[in-house]
């Protein structure tokens, strides 16, 4: 009813959501991001507004939808999953930086659900939890730092450490039958997500330190908080 089995070209018996899943996950994205604004207007101690709150709603959904369509522009990728996109993740931050550690996690969340929906690799259903709920969801730990100077770079710092986290533990629990020869599943795991999901990071500290970057995204959360 919610999923359908489906052999891969690895010959894996894979799960995809369904039209009715698929229905209900937009729905909860929707409801995910409606939270995220309510949270972040009473972190931000404004009065709620039919502007205000269309205002951070269509910020959170544009961060979703341009982190999904550079998801897709893959510098490198692995056959198994992981990739190296272009600057994806770094978008997907930028709702916690905006408003706060809980409506980046949400927004975080949102977006791993609408990667569930549309590009899918689900060999375990608790490895769906792990991959796309926690993993993306931490991304928005970069509100943890939302304040602080340079907060930008920090809070993007902690958001790839907590989506790392999380792939190592999903390589490590679920996928250490896919283990290099003569690698234990751990170590293959620690080094299998650290190539992808470092490189990017590396990549994208270097562009977040040049000055008109860091100045045009501060531009940016001033017009997002106002």
């Amino acid at each position: 009813m919610f999923v359908t089995e489906y052999v891969n070209e690895w010959d894996e018996v894979t799960y995809l959501p369904t039209t009715l899943s698929k229905v209900i996950l937009s729905v909860l994205i929707v409801v995910l991001l409606a939270v995220a604004v309510i949270i972040s207007m009473k972190r931000l101690k404004v009065k709620p507004s039919v502007k205000l709150t269309t205002k951070q709603l269509a910020f959170c959904a544009m961060a979703i939808a341009i982190g999904t369509i550079l998801s897709n522009v893959k510098l490198f990728h692995f056959p198994t999953g992981g990739s190296i996109t272009l600057l994806s993740m770094l978008v997907i931050c930028l709702p916690g930086f905006f408003f706060g550690l809980v409506p980046g996690i949400l927004a975080g969340v949102a977006y791993g659900i609408l990667q569930l929906i549309i590009d899918p690799y689900v060999l375990f259903p608790a490895q769906l939890i792990v991959d796309y709920i926690l993993a993306f969801g931490a991304l928005g730990l970069s509100g943890i730092f939302a304040e602080a100077k340079n907060g930008l770079v920090k809070g993007y710092i902690a958001g790839v450490l907590g989506r790392f986290v999380f792939a190592v533990i999903s390589g490590w629990i679920f996928f250490g039958s896919y283990a290099w020869e003569g690698w234990g599943a751990l170590p293959y795991s620690l080094a299998y997500n650290a190539i992808y999901i470092f490189a990017e990071a590396a990549i994208t500290i270097v562009i977040l330190l040049l000055p008109p970057v860091k100045k045009g995204l501060t531009y940016i959360k001033k017009l997002a908080s106002e």
